[in-house]
C-alpha cells in the first residue's frame, strides 16, 4: 500500500469513528431532552456531515497532515510477532495471572482467618 493511501486510510477510520460516536451522542441527547424519537435520517446525516467536515479539515492541515504521515512510516518499520509468538505471550500472560490469583487469595485467606482470630 501507498504511503498516501495509508494516510488517507487512517483519515477515513478516523470519519467512521467519530461518525458512530457523533450517532451514539447526538442520539442520546435527542432522546434526553425531547419527548419525540429523534429522526434517524437527521441525527445520521449531521452525525456524517460533521465527521467528514472534521476530517478534511484536519486532512488540509499541515501538522496534522504531517504528524499522520510520520506516523504511517512508523507503523511500516515495526516488526509485527508472529501467530507462534502471539500466542506463546498469551499462555505466559494467562499462567502469571492465574499464579498472581493464587498468591493473592492465599494471602487474602490467611488475613481473613487472622482477622477473624483477631476480632471475634
Amino acid at each position: 500500500m501507498g504511503e498516501r493511501k495509508a494516510v488517507q486510510l487512517i483519515y477515513a477510520s478516523g470519519a467512521l469513528v467519530i461518525a458512530i460516536l457523533y450517532m451514539k451522542t447526538f442520539g442520546w441527547v435527542w432522546g434526553f431532552f425531547s419527548e419525540r424519537a429523534p429522526g434517524e435520517l437527521l441525527v445520521n446525516g449531521t452525525a456524517a456531515l460533521l465527521a467528514v467536515s472534521i476530517a478534511v479539515i484536519l486532512y488540509r492541515n499541515e501538522r496534522v497532515f504531517t504528524v499522520t504521515n510520520e506516523v504511517a512510516a512508523e507503523i511500516r518499520k515495526v516488526t509485527w510477532p508472529t501467530a507462534k509468538e502471539t500466542k506463546m505471550a498469551t499462555l505466559v500472560v494467562i499462567v502469571t495471572v492465574f499464579v498472581a490469583a493464587v498468591i493473592l487469595g492465599s494471602f487474602d485467606a490467611i488475613w481473613s482467618y487472622l482477622t477473624d482470630l483477631l476480632y471475634k
